[in-house]
């Protein structure tokens, strides 16, 4: 961790809403005038698409039908804790992007499935914001999770998940129906081995809930709306949160426990400024001071 050049991360499985989560920190970061880099977890795979397709099939022939990106082996996880420990050091750093669709093709002159040069980050930065698999990870080799000041788990209930992956990988990637859920049925050991573990590391975490049937997620036609769901928000140290505040500001919503607010599906968004704008304007201030 670093007061003069703090780090965010959000983790969350493929699928999990991430990258929707990321767009209200952008709102944030833009409100109060904060200027972030941005690292992408897939940045830091270790293989590009072909390469990645090679290794999975020579692990099948070995006997491994589970070889994944959710893997610590198909990543960069060293190379990327050494960037989060130089960020914190200096404020400088670098990454580079993974393309996945023509369009970032078009926009950074890569073919679909490599990987663009690495590039430094800019100068001047208030701070480093990563989104992607393994942003609180912990391992034997790597402990990213030192490093990073305030981590965010984004975990739907597990069914939503995969609706959620079936829905974006079918429509925006054009995979198809048996290419999706083998990807889920080959991560399945990973994800329980490298995923989970890291919304114990989390400082808070956002568990978007259905309440309507998901019982067979492989058939469902749409995704449940936000109204259609609850969101349980969990606070590893509720020490500190006014939660009678967040209660009076956010309709509907009510304790679970001690730790835990849940709030209606489509509030999420309000409880997310609500809960995240002080924790990072605390970092600023933070980091302000620090630089006197």
């Amino acid at each position: 961790m670093s007061h003069k050049h703090p780090i965010i991360a959000i983790t969350g499985s493929s699928g999990a809403g991430t990258t929707s989560v990321k767009r209200t920190f952008e709102q944030i970061f833009q409100r109060e005038e904060i200027k972030a880099v941005y690292i992408e977890g897939d940045a830091f795979h270790r293989y590009n698409r072909v390469e990645m397709a090679a290794n999975m099939g020579a692990a099948a022939a070995e006997g491994n039908t589970h070889y994944s990106h959710f893997g610590d082996y198909a990543n960069l996880l060293p190379e990327l804790e050494a960037v989060f420990k130089t960020y914190g050091e200096t404020g400088g750093g670098r990454t580079r992007h993974y393309i996945h669709d023509r369009q970032e093709a078009e926009k950074y002159g890569v073919e679909p499935g490599n990987f663009t040069d690495w590039a430094p980050f800019e100068d001047g930065s208030d701070l480093l914001f990563y989104e992607g698999l393994h942003g609180a990870i912990v391992t034997e080799d790597v402990n990213l999770a030192q490093h990073v000041d305030l981590k965010i788990g984004v975990v739907p209930v597990i069914n939503l998940e995969w609706i959620q992956k079936l829905h974006r990988d079918k429509s925006a990637r054009g995979y198809t129906d048996k290419a999706v859920t083998d990807t889920i049925l080959r991560r399945m050991p990973d994800y329980i081995n490298f995923i989970c573990p890291q919304f114990s590391e989390t400082d808070v975490n956002f568990q978007r809930v259905p309440t309507v049937d998901t019982s067979n997620p492989f058939v469902a036609r749409w995704i449940p709306t936000p109204d259609e769901s609850i969101v349980v928000i969990r606070f590893r140290k509720p020490q500190g949160f006014d939660f009678p505040y967040l209660l009076s500001m956010i309709d509907g919503s009510f304790m679970s426990r001690a730790n835990s607010i849940c709030i209606p599906g489509g509030k999420l968004d309000l409880a997310m400024q609500l809960i995240l704008t002080p924790m990072i304007l605390k970092l600023i201030e933070r980091r302000r001071r620090s630089l006197r």
